[in-house]
């Protein structure tokens, strides 16, 4: 049950890797238009620059979503995790919620 609840957090924490991805993107191509504004003779190498960063980042952003895709296909159906929750005692699923929480302040 554990190793499923933290599949689900990873999947939510890769997102927040791509919008850093998608900030990054806007930044690189901001400061480049602003410095090709301020210097128009060197142009073509800021670019060059531009086009290369832009294309390490994107490279990021499809890892990071390949990665998500890999984790989602390891989780299991929604039905099947309803109808655990439906059969298990509160008082369990409390104790197992409040044994991850542990562990993981623990580590």
């Amino acid at each position: 049950m554990i190793y499923f609840a933290v599949l689900a957090m990873s999947v939510g924490l890769i997102v927040i890797a791509i919008f850093g991805c998608a900030l990054g993107q806007s930044r690189v191509v901001s400061s480049s238009v602003e410095s090709m504004a301020r210097q128009p003779a060197v142009a073509a190498k800021i670019q060059l620059a531009m086009i290369i960063g832009l294309a390490f980042i994107e490279s990021l952003t499809i890892y990071s979503l390949m990665l998500s895709f890999i984790l989602l296909g390891k989780l299991p159906p929604t039905n099947e995790i309803l109808e655990l929750f439906k059969s298990a005692p509160k008082q369990e699923l409390l104790s197992s919620a409040g044994e991850f929480i542990r562990s993981v302040i623990q580590n």
